[in-house]
């Protein structure tokens, strides 16, 4: 276990370190575990180090967890590919934001189900910022439109934007997916739409977050630079119909 507190101080200097380069206060940003396929006993131990921000990609995993983490004080994230008929369990689970709303059909469906028992949920709309046919995510010139049609569904609460930026070396590369999503969440602000907020963009994850946080990332998501390589490829873990 060790080696996860270990990790995690490295991260979080990386973070601190983009923070400073980039002029912003390291209160600006949240470390969000992607604990995809990490055991509930790694996971309390990040918690218990002050790490309490999660995210889950897999219902299933939801699920399976629940019952060993319910009783830890934690913030979970869903932040993977979410299934229509997967969204009464992810409500049931404990999840308190969807960051991977990326198509009407999933937000009136979400909204029907919410308010069928009086909740609601936080949201993030994901926008295919790479454009690439492997990614989910609204297509960046629709994610205004679907924002627009998000907002009057009352039960939601739109926080922000996620994107999943490209899987790359290049880094100026990778750093126009993120710049396209600030300039995506930057017109937004200016059309002041009703019951719209745009404090959080979740982008960036091990490789990549101090370009993210350079490009005003608000949460990063890490996993395997804190709980270690996994068995299966990322792309596995962001297809929730495998």
């Amino acid at each position: 276990m060790d080696d996860i507190l270990h990790n995690l101080q490295v991260i979080n200097s990386r973070i601190e370190a983009a923070c400073m380069k980039s002029h912003r206060e390291r209160s600006e940003v949240k470390l969000l575990l992607a604990t995809k396929t990490v055991t509930p006993d790694r996971i309390i131990k990040a918690i218990e180090a002050g790490y309490n921000l999660i995210g889950e990609n897999k219902v299933q995993e939801v699920k399976e967890k629940y019952e060993a983490l319910k009783g830890i004080s934690h913030t979970k994230h869903f932040i993977g590919h979410l299934q229509t008929n997967k969204i009464k369990d992810v409500i049931k689970y404990g999840v308190t934001c969807i960051e991977t709303v990326d198509r009407i059909e999933l937000a009136q469906k979400l909204h029907q189900r919410l308010f069928s028992e009086n909740k609601t949920m936080e949201v993030l709309i994901q926008v295919n910022t790479s454009h690439e046919e492997s990614k989910f995510g609204a297509n960046p010139d629709d994610a205004i439109e679907l924002t627009k049609q998000a907002s009057q569904l009352e039960t939601l609460k739109i926080k922000g934007l996620m994107t999943i930026g490209l899987f790359s070396a290049e880094t100026e590369k990778v750093r126009s997916c993120f710049r396209l999503l600030k300039n995506i969440q930057q017109q937004i602000v200016a059309l002041k739409i009703p019951h719209v907020e745009m404090k959080e963009l979740s982008m960036g994850m091990s490789g990549d977050l101090e370009t993210a946080i350079e490009e005003g990332a608000t949460i990063v998501r890490v996993g395997t630079a804190v709980f270690g390589k996994r068995i299966y490829p990322d792309s596995y873990y962001w297809n929730e119909n495998k």
